[in-house]
Protein backbone atom coordinates (compact mmCIF):
# COMPACT_ATOMS: atom_id res chain seq x y z
CA UNK A 1 0.00 0.00 0.00
CA UNK A 2 1.62 3.54 -0.95
CA UNK A 3 2.81 5.83 2.03
CA UNK A 4 1.03 9.17 2.12
CA UNK A 5 4.11 11.51 1.66
CA UNK A 6 5.00 14.29 3.65
CA UNK A 7 8.55 15.46 3.02
CA UNK A 8 10.09 15.64 -0.67
CA UNK A 9 12.53 16.74 -2.05
CA UNK A 10 13.71 18.55 -5.51
CA UNK A 11 17.13 18.90 -6.95
CA UNK A 12 17.56 20.78 -9.96
CA UNK A 13 15.64 24.46 -10.06
CA UNK A 14 15.81 25.00 -13.99
CA UNK A 15 12.32 25.50 -15.72
CA UNK A 16 11.05 21.77 -15.01
CA UNK A 17 12.26 21.64 -11.36
CA UNK A 18 10.99 24.99 -10.46
CA UNK A 19 7.92 23.81 -11.67
CA UNK A 20 7.86 20.80 -9.90
CA UNK A 21 8.64 22.15 -6.40
CA UNK A 22 5.52 24.92 -7.11
CA UNK A 23 3.17 21.81 -7.96
CA UNK A 24 4.51 19.71 -4.30
CA UNK A 25 4.02 22.91 -2.76
CA UNK A 26 0.70 23.41 -3.83
CA UNK A 27 -0.07 19.81 -2.62
CA UNK A 28 0.21 20.93 0.89
CA UNK A 29 4.24 18.89 1.16
CA UNK A 30 6.97 20.17 2.41
CA UNK A 31 9.29 20.98 -0.38
CA UNK A 32 13.21 20.71 -0.17
CA UNK A 33 14.61 22.53 -3.31
CA UNK A 34 18.57 22.42 -4.10
CA UNK A 35 20.78 24.58 -6.63
CA UNK A 36 24.17 24.16 -7.31
CA UNK A 37 24.53 28.13 -6.30
CA UNK A 38 23.19 31.01 -4.68
CA UNK A 39 22.04 32.51 -7.20
CA UNK A 40 21.14 29.71 -8.76
CA UNK A 41 18.69 29.79 -5.56
CA UNK A 42 17.67 33.33 -6.48
CA UNK A 43 16.69 32.55 -9.96
CA UNK A 44 14.33 29.92 -9.27
CA UNK A 45 12.71 31.56 -6.14
CA UNK A 46 11.87 34.66 -8.51
CA UNK A 47 10.41 32.57 -11.40
CA UNK A 48 8.32 30.34 -8.54
CA UNK A 49 7.30 33.61 -7.34
CA UNK A 50 6.39 35.10 -10.55
CA UNK A 51 4.43 31.78 -11.10
CA UNK A 52 2.19 31.17 -8.11
CA UNK A 53 0.96 34.59 -8.27
CA UNK A 54 -1.09 35.33 -5.66
CA UNK A 55 -0.55 31.98 -3.84
CA UNK A 56 3.37 32.82 -3.55
CA UNK A 57 3.29 33.30 0.14
CA UNK A 58 1.49 30.26 0.75
CA UNK A 59 3.68 28.12 -1.69
CA UNK A 60 7.55 29.55 -0.65
CA UNK A 61 6.00 29.03 2.82
CA UNK A 62 6.14 25.39 1.73
CA UNK A 63 9.75 25.40 0.32
CA UNK A 64 13.31 25.24 1.83
CA UNK A 65 15.83 26.33 -0.71
CA UNK A 66 19.22 25.33 -0.16
CA UNK A 67 22.51 24.67 -1.65
CA UNK A 68 23.08 21.12 0.41
CA UNK A 69 22.06 17.49 -1.17
CA UNK A 70 22.60 16.94 2.71
CA UNK A 71 19.71 19.13 3.68
CA UNK A 72 17.56 16.39 2.45
CA UNK A 73 18.31 13.49 4.34
CA UNK A 74 14.69 13.56 6.14
CA UNK A 75 12.67 13.29 2.87
CA UNK A 76 10.55 10.17 1.86
CA UNK A 77 10.62 10.92 -1.76
CA UNK A 78 13.29 13.24 -4.14
CA UNK A 79 13.08 14.03 -7.74
CA UNK A 80 16.08 15.21 -9.26
CA UNK A 81 15.53 17.38 -12.37
CA UNK A 82 18.84 18.35 -13.34
CA UNK A 83 20.07 18.67 -16.68
CA UNK A 84 19.75 15.52 -19.21
CA UNK A 85 23.43 13.97 -19.35
CA UNK A 86 23.48 10.32 -17.83
CA UNK A 87 26.69 11.19 -16.15
CA UNK A 88 25.59 14.21 -14.13
CA UNK A 89 22.01 12.26 -13.03
CA UNK A 90 23.61 9.49 -11.98
CA UNK A 91 26.17 11.30 -9.82
CA UNK A 92 23.28 12.89 -8.21
CA UNK A 93 21.35 9.61 -7.46
CA UNK A 94 24.34 8.18 -6.36
CA UNK A 95 24.83 10.88 -3.86
CA UNK A 96 21.17 10.85 -2.75
CA UNK A 97 21.54 7.36 -1.72
CA UNK A 98 24.57 8.10 0.33
CA UNK A 99 22.22 10.94 1.95
CA UNK A 100 18.83 9.75 2.27
CA UNK A 101 17.29 7.35 4.24
CA UNK A 102 16.72 3.32 3.20
CA UNK A 103 13.30 3.77 2.39
CA UNK A 104 13.35 7.02 0.16
CA UNK A 105 11.94 6.64 -3.09
CA UNK A 106 14.54 8.47 -5.21
CA UNK A 107 12.69 9.66 -8.55
CA UNK A 108 14.41 10.59 -12.54
CA UNK A 109 12.57 12.91 -14.45
CA UNK A 110 14.78 12.09 -16.89
CA UNK A 111 12.67 12.38 -20.02
CA UNK A 112 14.78 10.48 -22.58
CA UNK A 113 17.47 8.23 -20.80
CA UNK A 114 17.34 5.09 -19.05
CA UNK A 115 16.14 5.04 -15.44
CA UNK A 116 17.46 1.28 -15.16
CA UNK A 117 20.99 2.31 -16.00
CA UNK A 118 20.65 5.31 -13.92
CA UNK A 119 18.95 3.03 -10.95
CA UNK A 120 22.39 1.16 -11.19
CA UNK A 121 24.54 3.72 -10.18
CA UNK A 122 22.79 3.46 -6.43
CA UNK A 123 23.22 0.90 -4.00
CA UNK A 124 19.42 1.06 -4.13
CA UNK A 125 17.92 0.59 -7.40
CA UNK A 126 14.50 -1.25 -6.41
CA UNK A 127 13.72 2.37 -5.14
CA UNK A 128 14.86 4.45 -7.82
CA UNK A 129 11.51 5.08 -10.42
CA UNK A 130 10.79 7.35 -13.29
CA UNK A 131 8.37 10.37 -12.18
CA UNK A 132 8.59 12.49 -15.68
CA UNK A 133 6.67 15.56 -15.22
CA UNK A 134 4.54 16.99 -18.85
CA UNK A 135 6.42 20.59 -19.57
CA UNK A 136 4.99 23.25 -17.95
CA UNK A 137 4.70 21.17 -14.79
CA UNK A 138 2.30 23.46 -13.38
CA UNK A 139 -0.44 23.53 -16.21
CA UNK A 140 0.55 19.87 -18.04
CA UNK A 141 -1.80 17.29 -16.04
CA UNK A 142 0.94 14.31 -17.17
CA UNK A 143 3.09 12.44 -15.00
CA UNK A 144 4.31 9.08 -16.33
CA UNK A 145 5.81 6.75 -13.54
CA UNK A 146 8.18 4.50 -15.06
CA UNK A 147 8.66 1.22 -13.37
CA UNK A 148 11.99 -0.44 -14.41
CA UNK A 149 12.29 -4.13 -14.18
CA UNK A 150 13.96 -3.97 -11.02
CA UNK A 151 11.83 -1.12 -9.61
CA UNK A 152 10.14 -2.45 -6.30
CA UNK A 153 6.57 -2.27 -6.12
CA UNK A 154 6.30 -0.07 -3.73
CA UNK A 155 8.23 2.59 -5.03
CA UNK A 156 6.30 2.30 -7.48
CA UNK A 157 2.93 2.86 -5.84
CA UNK A 158 4.51 5.34 -3.89
CA UNK A 159 5.39 7.36 -7.21
CA UNK A 160 1.73 6.71 -8.51
CA UNK A 161 -0.01 8.10 -5.40
CA UNK A 162 1.98 11.00 -5.25
CA UNK A 163 1.34 11.99 -8.87
CA UNK A 164 -2.93 10.98 -8.05
CA UNK A 165 -2.15 13.31 -5.00
CA UNK A 166 -1.20 16.36 -7.09
CA UNK A 167 -4.56 15.95 -9.26
CA UNK A 168 -2.37 14.89 -12.23
CA UNK A 169 -3.21 12.45 -14.83
CA UNK A 170 -0.82 8.99 -14.13
CA UNK A 171 0.18 6.62 -16.48
CA UNK A 172 2.78 3.79 -15.77
CA UNK A 173 5.08 3.00 -18.53
CA UNK A 174 8.30 0.59 -19.00
CA UNK A 175 11.76 2.14 -19.21
CA UNK A 176 12.35 2.68 -23.11
CA UNK A 177 13.88 5.90 -24.48
CA UNK A 178 11.34 8.71 -24.64
CA UNK A 179 8.68 6.94 -22.37
CA UNK A 180 5.69 8.14 -24.75
CA UNK A 181 5.32 11.88 -24.72
CA UNK A 182 8.81 12.65 -25.24
CA UNK A 183 8.92 9.93 -28.06
CA UNK A 184 6.44 11.35 -29.95
CA UNK A 185 7.06 15.11 -29.01
CA UNK A 186 10.74 15.30 -29.59
CA UNK A 187 10.99 13.43 -33.62
CA UNK A 188 8.17 16.60 -34.11
CA UNK A 189 10.13 18.90 -32.71
CA UNK A 190 12.94 18.10 -34.31
CA UNK A 191 11.24 17.70 -37.85
CA UNK A 192 10.16 21.35 -36.93
CA UNK A 193 13.08 22.65 -36.36
CA UNK A 194 14.85 20.98 -39.07
CA UNK A 195 11.97 22.65 -41.70
CA UNK A 196 12.67 25.99 -40.18
CA UNK A 197 16.74 25.48 -40.50
CA UNK A 198 16.09 24.64 -44.21
CA UNK A 199 13.86 27.50 -44.87
CA UNK A 200 11.25 26.04 -46.01
CA UNK A 201 8.78 28.37 -44.24
CA UNK A 202 9.21 30.92 -41.32
CA UNK A 203 8.72 30.12 -37.58
CA UNK A 204 5.63 32.40 -37.48
CA UNK A 205 4.27 29.78 -40.30
CA UNK A 206 5.56 26.90 -38.58
CA UNK A 207 3.55 27.50 -35.24
CA UNK A 208 0.62 28.82 -37.07
CA UNK A 209 0.48 25.83 -39.14
CA UNK A 210 -0.17 23.71 -36.69
CA UNK A 211 -1.95 25.98 -34.18
CA UNK A 212 -4.91 26.80 -36.96
CA UNK A 213 -4.17 23.50 -38.69
CA UNK A 214 -4.26 20.99 -35.90
CA UNK A 215 -5.97 22.56 -32.87
CA UNK A 216 -2.42 22.55 -30.56
CA UNK A 217 -2.00 24.73 -28.45
CA UNK A 218 0.97 26.17 -29.65
CA UNK A 219 3.86 25.86 -32.28
CA UNK A 220 6.51 23.28 -32.49
CA UNK A 221 9.09 26.21 -32.20
CA UNK A 222 7.66 27.95 -29.39
CA UNK A 223 7.40 25.37 -27.44
CA UNK A 224 11.45 24.41 -28.00
CA UNK A 225 11.58 28.11 -26.26
CA UNK A 226 9.99 26.85 -23.60
CA UNK A 227 11.44 23.24 -23.34
CA UNK A 228 14.89 25.10 -23.59
CA UNK A 229 16.86 24.63 -26.80
CA UNK A 230 19.90 23.27 -25.04
CA UNK A 231 17.34 20.45 -23.09
CA UNK A 232 15.73 19.76 -26.45
CA UNK A 233 19.12 18.94 -27.98
CA UNK A 234 20.19 16.90 -25.04
CA UNK A 235 17.13 14.97 -25.12
CA UNK A 236 17.12 14.14 -28.58
CA UNK A 237 20.74 13.55 -28.32
CA UNK A 238 19.70 10.81 -25.64
CA UNK A 239 17.25 9.34 -27.74
CA UNK A 240 19.38 9.10 -30.97
CA UNK A 241 21.81 7.35 -29.18
CA UNK A 242 19.45 4.73 -27.82
CA UNK A 243 17.14 4.63 -31.02
CA UNK A 244 19.24 5.40 -33.88
CA UNK A 245 16.53 6.66 -35.57
CA UNK A 246 17.41 9.93 -38.38
CA UNK A 247 14.51 11.48 -37.15
CA UNK A 248 16.20 11.53 -33.32
CA UNK A 249 19.81 13.38 -34.83
CA UNK A 250 19.64 16.65 -33.79
CA UNK A 251 19.28 19.57 -36.40
CA UNK A 252 22.69 20.92 -35.87
CA UNK A 253 21.08 24.53 -35.30
CA UNK A 254 19.75 23.50 -32.05
CA UNK A 255 23.63 22.62 -30.90
CA UNK A 256 24.61 25.84 -32.47
CA UNK A 257 22.33 28.19 -30.79
CA UNK A 258 22.70 26.25 -27.37
CA UNK A 259 26.58 27.00 -27.58
CA UNK A 260 25.86 30.56 -28.57
CA UNK A 261 23.36 30.77 -25.51
CA UNK A 262 20.64 31.14 -26.82
CA UNK A 263 18.03 29.03 -25.30
CA UNK A 264 14.79 29.86 -25.38
CA UNK A 265 12.42 31.68 -23.10
CA UNK A 266 15.20 31.21 -20.49
CA UNK A 267 18.02 32.88 -21.87
CA UNK A 268 15.18 35.46 -23.85
CA UNK A 269 15.93 34.73 -27.09
CA UNK A 270 15.44 31.48 -29.18
CA UNK A 271 13.83 30.81 -32.30
CA UNK A 272 12.13 34.01 -30.72
CA UNK A 273 12.71 36.87 -29.08
CA UNK A 274 11.43 37.26 -25.64
CA UNK A 275 10.82 40.55 -23.48
CA UNK A 276 13.72 39.44 -20.61
CA UNK A 277 15.42 36.01 -19.72
CA UNK A 278 11.87 34.38 -18.19
CA UNK A 279 9.48 35.97 -20.07
CA UNK A 280 7.15 33.96 -22.18
CA UNK A 281 6.15 37.51 -23.88
CA UNK A 282 7.11 36.97 -27.53
CA UNK A 283 8.53 40.58 -28.79
CA UNK A 284 9.60 41.82 -32.33
CA UNK A 285 12.46 41.41 -33.70
CA UNK A 286 15.00 41.59 -37.05
CA UNK A 287 12.79 38.52 -38.30
CA UNK A 288 9.37 39.29 -37.49
CA UNK A 289 7.06 39.80 -40.70
CA UNK A 290 5.15 42.76 -41.65
CA UNK A 291 1.71 42.58 -40.83
CA UNK A 292 -0.07 41.83 -44.06
CA UNK A 293 3.07 41.79 -46.05
CA UNK A 294 2.34 38.65 -47.79
CA UNK A 295 -0.24 40.40 -49.34
CA UNK A 296 1.03 42.88 -50.80
CA UNK A 297 1.07 43.45 -54.17
CA UNK A 298 -2.35 40.97 -54.92
CA UNK A 299 -4.14 40.99 -57.99
CA UNK A 300 -7.64 41.99 -57.99
CA UNK A 301 -10.48 39.39 -56.57
CA UNK A 302 -13.76 40.14 -57.29
CA UNK A 303 -15.17 36.88 -58.81
CA UNK A 304 -14.41 33.24 -57.65
CA UNK A 305 -15.01 29.89 -59.03
CA UNK A 306 -14.83 27.35 -57.40
CA UNK A 307 -14.52 23.43 -58.76
CA UNK A 308 -16.10 20.27 -57.21
CA UNK A 309 -19.52 19.29 -55.86
CA UNK A 310 -17.98 17.52 -52.60
CA UNK A 311 -17.82 18.48 -48.67
CA UNK A 312 -14.61 19.72 -49.15
CA UNK A 313 -16.22 21.86 -52.11
CA UNK A 314 -19.43 22.76 -50.39
CA UNK A 315 -17.70 24.24 -47.24
CA UNK A 316 -15.44 26.36 -49.62
CA UNK A 317 -18.18 28.13 -51.70
CA UNK A 318 -19.77 29.11 -48.47
CA UNK A 319 -16.77 30.93 -47.11
CA UNK A 320 -15.98 32.59 -50.31
CA UNK A 321 -19.63 33.62 -50.43
CA UNK A 322 -19.30 34.92 -46.93
CA UNK A 323 -16.70 36.63 -47.81
CA UNK A 324 -18.29 38.69 -49.90
CA UNK A 325 -17.37 37.18 -53.50
CA UNK A 326 -19.18 36.54 -55.84
CA UNK A 327 -19.19 32.68 -56.54
CA UNK A 328 -19.77 30.39 -59.98
CA UNK A 329 -19.30 26.73 -59.14
CA UNK A 330 -19.03 24.08 -61.59
CA UNK A 331 -20.22 20.61 -60.74
CA UNK A 332 -20.79 17.54 -63.22
CA UNK A 333 -24.65 17.52 -63.69
CA UNK A 334 -27.42 19.70 -62.93
CA UNK A 335 -28.29 17.03 -59.90
CA UNK A 336 -24.90 17.53 -58.26
CA UNK A 337 -25.41 21.47 -58.60
CA UNK A 338 -28.63 20.93 -56.96
CA UNK A 339 -27.17 19.12 -54.46
CA UNK A 340 -24.55 21.72 -53.61
CA UNK A 341 -27.06 24.18 -53.36
CA UNK A 342 -29.24 22.45 -51.02
CA UNK A 343 -26.24 21.70 -48.94
CA UNK A 344 -25.27 24.84 -48.61
CA UNK A 345 -28.95 26.66 -47.83
CA UNK A 346 -29.49 23.88 -44.77
CA UNK A 347 -26.03 24.76 -43.42
CA UNK A 348 -26.70 28.28 -43.69
CA UNK A 349 -30.08 28.00 -42.19
CA UNK A 350 -28.49 26.00 -39.07
CA UNK A 351 -26.66 28.86 -38.35
CA UNK A 352 -29.86 30.94 -38.45
CA UNK A 353 -31.34 28.65 -35.99
CA UNK A 354 -28.33 28.92 -33.79
CA UNK A 355 -28.30 32.29 -33.71
CA UNK A 356 -25.17 32.66 -35.43
CA UNK A 357 -26.16 34.56 -39.01
CA UNK A 358 -28.81 36.92 -39.84
CA UNK A 359 -31.32 36.01 -42.27
CA UNK A 360 -30.29 38.99 -44.09
CA UNK A 361 -26.92 38.03 -44.19
CA UNK A 362 -27.99 34.85 -45.62
CA UNK A 363 -30.01 35.55 -47.94
CA UNK A 364 -27.17 37.90 -49.02
CA UNK A 365 -24.91 34.89 -49.33
CA UNK A 366 -27.18 32.58 -51.08
CA UNK A 367 -27.32 35.64 -53.86
CA UNK A 368 -23.96 35.55 -54.83
CA UNK A 369 -23.61 32.11 -55.39
CA UNK A 370 -24.61 30.08 -58.78
CA UNK A 371 -24.04 26.73 -60.15
CA UNK A 372 -23.05 25.36 -63.37
CA UNK A 373 -22.24 22.34 -65.48
CA UNK A 374 -19.23 23.37 -67.15
CA UNK A 375 -15.79 24.89 -66.98
CA UNK A 376 -16.57 27.17 -69.52
CA UNK A 377 -18.57 29.06 -66.91
CA UNK A 378 -15.54 30.54 -65.00
CA UNK A 379 -13.77 32.22 -68.27
CA UNK A 380 -14.31 35.49 -66.55
CA UNK A 381 -13.59 34.95 -62.78
CA UNK A 382 -10.65 36.46 -60.60
CA UNK A 383 -9.78 33.30 -58.84
CA UNK A 384 -10.56 29.50 -59.60
CA UNK A 385 -10.12 27.05 -56.62
CA UNK A 386 -10.14 23.39 -57.91
CA UNK A 387 -11.28 20.85 -54.99
CA UNK A 388 -11.83 17.82 -57.05
CA UNK A 389 -11.35 14.22 -56.61
CA UNK A 390 -7.33 13.76 -54.77
CA UNK A 391 -6.45 12.41 -57.88
CA UNK A 392 -3.24 13.54 -59.86
CA UNK A 393 -4.65 12.13 -63.71
CA UNK A 394 -7.92 14.59 -62.88
CA UNK A 395 -6.56 17.49 -61.74
CA UNK A 396 -4.17 17.49 -64.18
CA UNK A 397 -7.03 17.27 -67.20
CA UNK A 398 -8.91 19.75 -65.28
CA UNK A 399 -6.02 22.27 -65.06
CA UNK A 400 -5.59 21.65 -69.02
CA UNK A 401 -9.24 23.08 -69.22
CA UNK A 402 -8.77 26.10 -66.58
CA UNK A 403 -5.19 26.93 -68.35
CA UNK A 404 -7.59 27.59 -71.79
CA UNK A 405 -10.75 28.85 -70.39
CA UNK A 406 -9.22 31.44 -67.53
CA UNK A 407 -9.07 34.70 -68.38
CA UNK A 408 -5.52 36.09 -68.55
CA UNK A 409 -4.57 37.15 -65.23
CA UNK A 410 -6.50 35.02 -63.14
CA UNK A 411 -5.04 32.84 -60.61
CA UNK A 412 -5.65 28.83 -60.99
CA UNK A 413 -5.41 27.44 -57.06
CA UNK A 414 -5.91 23.62 -56.05
CA UNK A 415 -6.84 22.55 -52.80
CA UNK A 416 -4.83 19.27 -53.01
CA UNK A 417 -3.32 17.84 -49.71
CA UNK A 418 -0.83 15.99 -50.88
CA UNK A 419 -0.22 16.12 -54.70
CA UNK A 420 2.45 18.06 -56.75
CA UNK A 421 1.37 21.48 -57.25
CA UNK A 422 3.82 22.02 -59.95
CA UNK A 423 2.17 18.71 -62.07
CA UNK A 424 -1.12 21.27 -62.45
CA UNK A 425 1.20 23.87 -63.12
CA UNK A 426 2.67 22.74 -65.53
CA UNK A 427 -0.62 20.95 -67.30
CA UNK A 428 -2.11 24.03 -66.76
CA UNK A 429 -0.05 25.96 -69.69
CA UNK A 430 0.01 28.81 -67.58
CA UNK A 431 2.44 27.95 -64.39
CA UNK A 432 2.95 31.32 -63.19
CA UNK A 433 -0.77 31.30 -62.58
CA UNK A 434 -0.99 28.10 -60.22
CA UNK A 435 -0.99 28.35 -56.89
CA UNK A 436 -1.80 25.46 -54.07
CA UNK A 437 -4.55 27.16 -51.47
CA UNK A 438 -4.91 24.35 -49.34
CA UNK A 439 -8.13 24.78 -47.05
CA UNK A 440 -8.47 22.44 -43.59
CA UNK A 441 -11.61 20.13 -43.27
CA UNK A 442 -14.33 21.24 -42.06
CA UNK A 443 -13.15 24.43 -44.43
CA UNK A 444 -16.33 26.86 -42.89
CA UNK A 445 -14.52 25.62 -39.17
CA UNK A 446 -10.81 25.37 -39.84
CA UNK A 447 -8.98 29.19 -39.80
CA UNK A 448 -5.77 27.55 -41.69
CA UNK A 449 -4.56 27.79 -45.47
CA UNK A 450 -1.72 26.62 -46.61
CA UNK A 451 -0.44 28.87 -49.36
CA UNK A 452 2.36 26.56 -51.85
CA UNK A 453 4.23 28.19 -54.45
CA UNK A 454 5.96 26.24 -57.03
CA UNK A 455 9.49 27.51 -58.66
CA UNK A 456 7.38 28.53 -61.44
CA UNK A 457 4.64 30.15 -59.12
CA UNK A 458 4.76 34.54 -59.89
CA UNK A 459 4.69 36.44 -56.57
CA UNK A 460 1.73 38.34 -57.26
CA UNK A 461 -0.18 34.99 -57.66
CA UNK A 462 0.86 33.63 -53.82
CA UNK A 463 -0.27 37.53 -52.70
CA UNK A 464 -3.43 37.40 -54.32
CA UNK A 465 -4.37 34.12 -52.51
CA UNK A 466 -3.18 35.62 -49.00
CA UNK A 467 -5.18 39.17 -49.52
CA UNK A 468 -7.91 36.50 -50.17
CA UNK A 469 -7.23 34.58 -47.38
CA UNK A 470 -7.23 37.67 -44.77
CA UNK A 471 -10.59 38.75 -46.52
CA UNK A 472 -12.33 35.20 -45.95
CA UNK A 473 -10.33 35.39 -41.80
CA UNK A 474 -8.17 32.56 -42.69
CA UNK A 475 -4.79 32.46 -41.24
CA UNK A 476 -2.92 32.11 -44.54
CA UNK A 477 0.64 30.67 -43.92
CA UNK A 478 3.37 30.15 -47.02
CA UNK A 479 5.36 27.30 -47.60
CA UNK A 480 6.99 25.44 -50.93
CA UNK A 481 5.89 23.06 -52.78
CA UNK A 482 6.54 19.33 -51.26
CA UNK A 483 5.00 16.29 -50.24
CA UNK A 484 3.08 17.29 -47.19
CA UNK A 485 3.37 20.67 -47.08
CA UNK A 486 3.55 22.30 -43.39
CA UNK A 487 0.97 20.31 -41.63
CA UNK A 488 0.92 16.93 -43.10
CA UNK A 489 5.02 16.67 -43.06
CA UNK A 490 5.21 17.13 -39.33
CA UNK A 491 1.72 15.79 -38.34
CA UNK A 492 1.99 11.86 -40.32
CA UNK A 493 5.29 10.83 -39.35
CA UNK A 494 3.88 11.38 -35.55
CA UNK A 495 1.24 9.94 -35.80
CA UNK A 496 3.01 6.96 -37.90
CA UNK A 497 5.45 6.57 -34.43
CA UNK A 498 2.35 6.43 -32.55
CA UNK A 499 1.32 3.19 -34.40
CA UNK A 500 4.89 1.85 -34.30
CA UNK A 501 4.35 2.36 -30.83
CA UNK A 502 1.07 0.54 -30.19
CA UNK A 503 2.41 -2.13 -32.63
CA UNK A 504 5.39 -2.85 -30.69
CA UNK A 505 3.09 -3.89 -27.56
CA UNK A 506 4.84 -0.79 -25.83
CA UNK A 507 1.94 0.61 -24.23
CA UNK A 508 -2.25 0.42 -25.49
CA UNK A 509 -3.90 2.96 -27.35
CA UNK A 510 -5.57 3.93 -24.42
CA UNK A 511 -2.78 5.13 -22.48
CA UNK A 512 -0.91 6.57 -25.91
CA UNK A 513 -3.87 8.19 -26.21
CA UNK A 514 -4.42 9.60 -22.64
CA UNK A 515 -0.44 10.17 -22.69
CA UNK A 516 -0.88 12.70 -25.45
CA UNK A 517 -3.46 14.45 -24.13
CA UNK A 518 -2.89 15.52 -20.70
CA UNK A 519 1.01 15.63 -21.18
CA UNK A 520 0.82 18.01 -24.47
CA UNK A 521 -2.42 19.47 -24.28
CA UNK A 522 -4.10 18.00 -27.82
CA UNK A 523 -7.01 18.03 -28.25
CA UNK A 524 -6.96 14.37 -29.51
CA UNK A 525 -4.94 11.47 -29.06
CA UNK A 526 -3.08 10.35 -32.21
CA UNK A 527 -5.55 7.27 -32.56
CA UNK A 528 -8.37 9.10 -32.21
CA UNK A 529 -7.35 11.67 -34.96
CA UNK A 530 -6.34 9.02 -36.88
CA UNK A 531 -9.68 7.55 -36.61
CA UNK A 532 -11.48 10.60 -37.63
CA UNK A 533 -8.95 11.27 -40.41
CA UNK A 534 -9.65 7.88 -42.15
CA UNK A 535 -6.92 5.17 -41.83
CA UNK A 536 -6.99 4.75 -45.50
CA UNK A 537 -6.25 8.37 -46.23
CA UNK A 538 -3.52 8.56 -43.50
CA UNK A 539 -2.17 5.53 -45.28
CA UNK A 540 -1.79 7.02 -48.46
CA UNK A 541 -0.35 10.41 -46.96
CA UNK A 542 2.53 8.43 -45.27
CA UNK A 543 3.05 6.82 -48.65
CA UNK A 544 3.40 10.24 -50.45
CA UNK A 545 5.61 11.22 -47.82
CA UNK A 546 7.63 8.21 -47.90
CA UNK A 547 7.75 8.32 -51.48
CA UNK A 548 9.50 11.50 -51.45
CA UNK A 549 11.79 11.89 -48.62
CA UNK A 550 13.01 8.58 -49.14
CA UNK A 551 13.39 8.34 -45.20
CA UNK A 552 13.08 5.13 -43.79
CA UNK A 553 11.41 6.00 -40.76
CA UNK A 554 8.45 7.66 -42.58
CA UNK A 555 7.80 4.23 -44.18
CA UNK A 556 3.95 3.50 -43.26
CA UNK A 557 3.60 0.65 -40.29
CA UNK A 558 2.75 -2.29 -40.90
CA UNK A 559 0.14 -2.02 -38.61
CA UNK A 560 -1.52 0.82 -40.37
CA UNK A 561 -1.57 -1.00 -43.60
CA UNK A 562 -2.73 -4.33 -41.87
CA UNK A 563 -5.81 -2.44 -40.52
CA UNK A 564 -6.54 -0.64 -44.21
CA UNK A 565 -6.42 -3.95 -45.67
CA UNK A 566 -9.12 -5.57 -42.92
CA UNK A 567 -11.33 -2.43 -43.74
CA UNK A 568 -10.77 -0.99 -40.48
CA UNK A 569 -10.88 2.67 -41.60
CA UNK A 570 -12.02 4.63 -38.20
CA UNK A 571 -14.96 6.17 -37.56
CA UNK A 572 -16.49 6.13 -40.95
CA UNK A 573 -16.59 2.02 -41.06
CA UNK A 574 -17.14 2.33 -37.63
CA UNK A 575 -13.82 0.13 -36.59
CA UNK A 576 -10.17 1.50 -36.82
CA UNK A 577 -7.86 1.32 -33.55
CA UNK A 578 -11.14 2.05 -31.66
CA UNK A 579 -14.24 0.11 -31.62
CA UNK A 580 -16.77 2.53 -32.46
CA UNK A 581 -19.85 -0.02 -32.12
CA UNK A 582 -20.47 0.37 -28.54
CA UNK A 583 -19.58 3.61 -28.28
Amino acid sequence: MARELNEVGVVGLGTAGAGIAEVLAQAGLSVTAVEVSDEAVARARAAIERSAGEEKDAVLGRIRFTTSLDDLAAAELVVEAVPERAELKAGILAQLDKVCGPDTVLATNTSSLSVTELAVATGRPGKVVGLHFATPAKDAQLVQVVRTAIADAAAVEDAQALAERLGKVQVTVGDEPGFIVDALLFGYLNHAVSMFENKYASREDIDAAMRFGCGLPKGPLQVVDEIGVDTTYDVLDALHRKSGKRLHAPSPVLKQMTTAGVLGQKSGRGFYTYAEAGSAEVVADASTPTPGGAAEGARPVQTVGVVGSGTMATGIIEVVAKGGYDVTFIARSDEKVANVEKALAKSLDKQVQRGRLEESVRDEVLGRVKGATSVEALSDVDLVIEAVVESLPVKEALFADLGRIAKAGAVLATTTSSLPVIKCAQASGRPADVVGMHFFNPAQVMKLVEVVSTVSTAPDVAATVHAVSAKLKKVAVSCNDRAGFIVNALLFPYLNDAVSMLEAHYASAADIDTAVKAGLGYPMGPFELLDVVGNDVSLAIEQELHTEFRDPALAPAPLLEHLVTAGYLGRKTGRGFWDYSSR
